[in-house]
C-alpha cells in the first residue's frame, strides 16, 4: 500500500467518543475525536511556527498526551519528528539536533535547560508554559489544519537515535509504512482489539516507547494508559486494578517487577498478554513467572524493524523456554553464513515492510547494514530448531574463540543468571596466552546475597563445558545500559575490542 490514510482521523470516523490516550497521574484524557482536533490545532501551530513539509521538528519529554498529539501532527502537516533522549547531557543531544537540525523543538520542564544548553538559538515551545507562549495557549488560538489526503507510505514520519551496544548513534529512518507493518505484525502476534487498553511508560524516545504497544493500539481503535515513567509498584496496582491488558516491558522492569514486595499476592489475572523484548528475558525468570500462569513471550526486534519481528506464542513458553518464537506476518528471516539444519548458529538478516529503508544523511551506514540483495543486516547470531522456533545467540561482535571453539556469551549469561545469587550478568572475551580468547564475567549479586566468586565459577562448571566456564569475574553494582535496558558491553572494562 503506496498511499495510507489517516489513520487517527479514520479512529475518530469510526469511533469518536472512545478515549484514545489517558494520564495515570494526572487524570486528563482525550477521546480520538478530540485527539485528531489537537493534532490538527498542533499542526497548525507548528506551521505557524516555520514547519513545513520535511521539516525536522524536536521534541523532549517524559511520557504524556502531548508527545502523540505532536506526533500525529506531524503526519497532518508532512514534517519528521525527532524524539530527544532526555537522559543525554546537552553536550550529547547537541550533536543529535546537529544531525537532523529541527527548525524548532517542544519540551517538558524537566528538559528546557538542557535543550537550550545543547541548541542555543532553537525555538523552543513550552509543554508545561502556562504563558501565553506555552504549548496549551497556543493551541487554544491555533487553527486546525486539514489532513493530508493520505500518508505516503514510503516518507519518514519520525526519526530514532540507537547506538545498540557499541556507541555512536545513528538516526533509523521511520516511515509510514513500517508503522502500519508494525501493527500488523504485533497485532496479530497478540490478538490485539479494540477492547484492550495497553499501559504507556517506557521512553518515548525508544521505540518500544512507541510501537509496543501504544501506536498498533491507536490504529486498533483501543485506549492507552500511560504513566510518566516506570515504577514497579505502580504497574503492580494498575495491573490487579484491571486498568490494561496487555504489556511490554524489557528484562529489567519484569526483574523489578519480581523482587517487589506485593509480586507475590498481586492479582495478575487481568493482563492478558505479557510481552518482553530489548534483550531476551533470562529463562529463570521465564519460569518464576510461569509458576505464576504468567507466559512472558520473549520477543526480539529492533529500531531498524519497526521493531516488531519475532515473537513467542504463549501457549509455547514453557515448552521452548529461551526461544524468540517465529518470524511475524510481514516479516521474512534468513539465517546467514550457517549450513542448513536445526541447531547451526548465524545472522539473522531480515526482509519485508517493516524494515527501515536506513539511517538520515549517513549512506556510508546505510550500504553497511544492508547485504548486496536487500536483506538488513542485524548483528544478531541465532539458530532454528527442529519445530521453527528461533532462539537467540548474541551479537556476532560479542562471539570469541577460546581454544579453538566459539563462545556465545548469551548462553553463558543464562547459565549465570539462573544462580539465586545473580541478578544480572555480562561476558566479554579477552585475550588469553594460551588459549586465544577466554571469557570475563562481569556479576551484579542480588542485594543481600554472597559475593562468592568460586561458587559462581562451580556453577558455571556444573552447567557449562570447560572452554566456556570464564576464567575472570568481577563484581558490579550496576551496568551501564541502553534505553531499552541492553548492557553496554563496550563500556565495560576490557571490551574495547568489541567496540
Amino acid at each position: 500500500m503506496d498511499q495510507i490514510p489517516d489513520l487517527l482521523q479514520k479512529s475518530a470516523e469510526l469511533d469518536p467518543d472512545k478515549c484514545a490516550l489517558e494520564e495515570w497521574e494526572t487524570g486528563k484524557s482525550v477521546s480520538y475525536r478530540a485527539l485528531d482536533d489537537r493534532a490538527g490545532r498542533v499542526a497548525s501551530m507548528l506551521k505557524a511556527g516555520g514547519v513545513a513539509e520535511g521539516d525536522r521538528v524536536a521534541i523532549a519529554c517524559r511520557n504524556r498526551i502531548a508527545f502523540f498529539e505532536v506526533l500525529f501532527a506531524c503526519a497532518r502537516l508532512g514534517a519528521i519528528l525527532v524524539p530527544l533522549n532526555w537522559r543525554m547531557p546537552a553536550a550529547e543531544m547537541a550533536g543529535l539536533i546537529a544531525l537532523t537540525e529541527p527548525v524548532l523543538a517542544l519540551s517538558g520542564a524537566e528538559d528546557l535547560e538542557t535543550i537550550g544548553a545543547a541548541a542555543p538559538g532553537l525555538p523552543v515551545i513550552g509543554l508545561d508554559d502556562p504563558s501565553a507562549e506555552g504549548y496549551e495557549a497556543r493551541l487554544g488560538t491555533a487553527g486546525v489544519l486539514p489532513s493530508r489526503s493520505f500518508w505516503p507510505a514510503t516518507d519518514c514520519w519520525y526519526l530514532l537515535f540507537t547506538s545498540g551496544t557499541t556507541g555512536r548513534p545513528k538516526a533509523v529512518i521511520q516511515t509510514y509504512g513500517m508503522a502500519l507493518a508494525n501493527y500488523i505484525n504485533i497485532g496479530r502476534a497478540i490478538g490485539l482489539n479494540a477492547g484492550d487498553t495497553t499501559l504507556n511508560f517506557l521512553p518515548l524516545f525508544h521505540t518500544a516507547g512507541i510501537n509496543l504497544h501504544t501506536l498498533p493500539t491507536l490504529f486498533e481503535g483501543g485506549s492507552v494508559l500511560i504513566i510518566p515513567a516506570f515504577d514497579p509498584g505502580t504497574v503492580l496496582s494498575l495491573a490487579a486494578a484491571g486498568r490494561f491488558q496487555t504489556f511490554f516491558a524489557v528484562p529489567t522492569v519484569y526483574q523489578a517487577l519480581a523482587e517487589h514486595p506485593f509480586f507475590a499476592v498481586t492479582d495478575l489475572s487481568a493482563v492478558r498478554h505479557w510481552g518482553c523484548g530489548g534483550a531476551p528475558l533470562p529463562d529463570h525468570l521465564v519460569r518464576l513467572y510461569a509458576a505464576r500462569d504468567i507466559m512472558v513471550c520473549n520477543g526480539m526486534g529492533m529500531t531498524e524493524t519497526g521493531p516488531t519481528l519475532f515473537l513467542m506464542q504463549p501457549e509455547k513458553v514453557t515448552a521452548k523456554v529461551g526461544s524468540i518464537g517465529k518470524p511475524q506476518l510481514l516479516s521474512r528471516v534468513r539465517i546467514a553464513a550457517a549450513e542448513k539444519g536445526a541447531g547451526d548458529v548465524g545472522e539473522f538478516q531480515i526482509k519485508g515492510p517493516a524494515v527501515t529503508p536506513g539511517y538520515w544523511r549517513d549512506d556510508a551506514a546505510t550500504a553497511e547494514a544492508f547485504t548486496a540483495d536487500g536483506w538488513l543486516k542485524t548483528g544478531d547470531l541465532g539458530w532454528i530448531d527442529g519445530d521453527g522456533f528461533y532462539y537467540a545467540a548474541g551479537r556476532s561482535k560479542e562471539m570469541f574463540i577460546s581454544g579453538g571453539e566459539n563462545v556465545y556469551p548469551k548462553e553463558v549469561e543464562n547459565v549465570l543468571c539462573a544462580h539465586p545469587g545473580i541478578a544480572d550478568a555480562a561476558v566479554i572475551g579477552v585475550p588469553d596466552e594460551k588459549w586465544g580468547e577466554v571469557g570475563k564475567a562481569f556479576i551484579q549479586p542480588v542485594e543481600g546475597s554472597k559475593t562468592d566468586q568460586t561458587a559462581f565459577r562451580d556453577w558455571c562448571r556444573q552447567n557449562l563445558a570447560a572452554y566456556k566456564v570464564p576464567r575472570y569475574f568481577t563484581i558490579v553494582d550496576d551496568f551501564p545500559r541502553t534505553a531499552a535496558g541492553k548492557i553496554q558491553k563496550h563500556l565495560l572494562p576490557g571490551a574495547a575490542r568489541h567496540g
